[in-house]
């Protein structure tokens, strides 16, 4: 067996070392934006090469491509938290504009047609990229969006979350990956804390500016 696919048994099902140890990361990455530190973007990108290999094992294409964007999208944050904090100074968060928000949930929709249009055409030609395009393809562009506005500090990345777990939890239970299905579960009580909280703090410094 190699290390991609070791693991133990709990209760009959193989939990993989990949998937256990990555959600760790990702579930830490969750309590780190919390926080609004700039070591969410770090332990972002190791969690999304773990749950890449994890991912590949289980033949979820879908959740692939998410993690290796993951990896990208996390050094895009990387990139612009540390710009926001420099000299220490406090992460400028915001709500989305109404303009951005239509753009998000249009890029959304827009982007799970297409997706999943090319995962089923794939399909037909024998590539067997996903066994479920249309579910995968809303996890793969809600994920890009919602790590993408995390990356611009809006508050509403944690609204997109909570709708791509309402699809992620199902899909990697069906999938035998029960450590991710458990952990999206706990990604809903903790991005509903995170949203009051960015929201809470956004508002403040719309005071303070104001």
């Amino acid at each position: 067996m190699s290390w991609t696919e070791a693991g133990f048994d709990v209760f009959g099902q193989h939990v993989l070392w990949t998937d256990l140890v990555g959600n760790v990361c990702a579930l830490g990455t969750v309590w780190l934006a919390i926080r609004r530190t700039i070591w969410t973007w770090p332990v972002q990108l190791v969690g999304s090469v773990l749950l890449f290999v994890a991912s590949v094992s289980a033949h979820i294409t879908g959740n692939a491509l998410k993690q290796a964007l993951f990896g990208i999208l996390a050094v895009y944050g990387w990139v612009k938290w540390s710009r926001g904090t420099r000299g220490g100074a406090e992460l400028p968060i915001r709500s989305a504009r109404a303009g951005e928000r239509t753009a998000l949930v249009g890029v959304m929709v827009a982007g799970t047609v297409a997706v999943a249009l090319l995962f089923t055409f794939l399909n037909s030609r024998g590539w067997n990229i996903s066994w479920a395009p249309w579910p995968d393809a809303y996890i793969f562009v809600g994920s890009a969006v919602a790590t993408w506005a995390q990356g611009k500090a809006l508050v509403d990345f944690w609204i997109i979350w909570v709708a791509v777990d309402l699809v992620g939890v199902p899909l990697a239970f069906s999938s035998g990956l029960v450590v991710s299905g458990l952990v999206y579960g706990l990604f809903f009580v903790m991005v509903m804390i995170g949203f009051r909280g960015w929201l809470r703090q956004s508002r403040e410094l719309r005071a303070v500016i104001a």
